[in-house]
């Protein structure tokens, strides 16, 4: 049987619990939502309650996605930190704090589509490629003319 992936309230993420990360057994059921309108979760297995960001980039950041997606989707285009910073109101630390988070996740999904999924590195850069992943994930760096620009070649 192939493994799939998992979504938000199928499984129970405590690492103490009996059926930790088990979706055939586990019993984990809507819980109410935060006063941000978070949905919340509870394992009927250890009652213990969890987030829908749990184990996401979202998880405990009190900026909305919104803003965070678009940041991070600016910076995949070529936009400044600093640029940013000053356009957006984030200090330049949180928002490379956001890039590294955003990066770790990445190589979390990759490895994951590499050992349960048979996805080769090809098929990877592939996905990150047409996903608008701006990384060096195992691409050749583009050659850069030595020539300053206006200057002959």
């Amino acid at each position: 049987m192939t493994p799939q992936l998992a979504e938000v309230g199928q499984f129970c993420p405590n690492e103490a619990c009996e059926f930790h990360q088990d979706i055939e057994k586990a019993r984990v059921i809507q819980y109410g939502k935060t006063a941000k309108g978070t949905q919340r979760y509870l394992c009927k297995h250890c009652n213990s309650t969890f987030v829908e960001t749990k184990g996401t980039l979202f998880y405990g950041k009190h900026t909305p996605r919104k803003d965070i997606l678009e940041t991070l989707a600016l910076l995949a285009e070529g936009v400044r930190i600093s640029s940013l910073s000053r356009a957006k109101g984030f200090k330049e630390d949180t928002i490379l704090g956001w890039l590294r988070e955003a990066a770790e996740h990445a190589e979390q999904v990759e490895a994951v589509l590499m050992d349960n999924y048979e996805v080769s590195q090809a098929q990877i850069d592939g996905l990150w490629a047409y996903v608008g992943h701006k990384g060096q994930k195992g691409a050749t760096p583009k050659a850069k003319s030595a020539a300053n620009s206006g200057a002959a070649r």
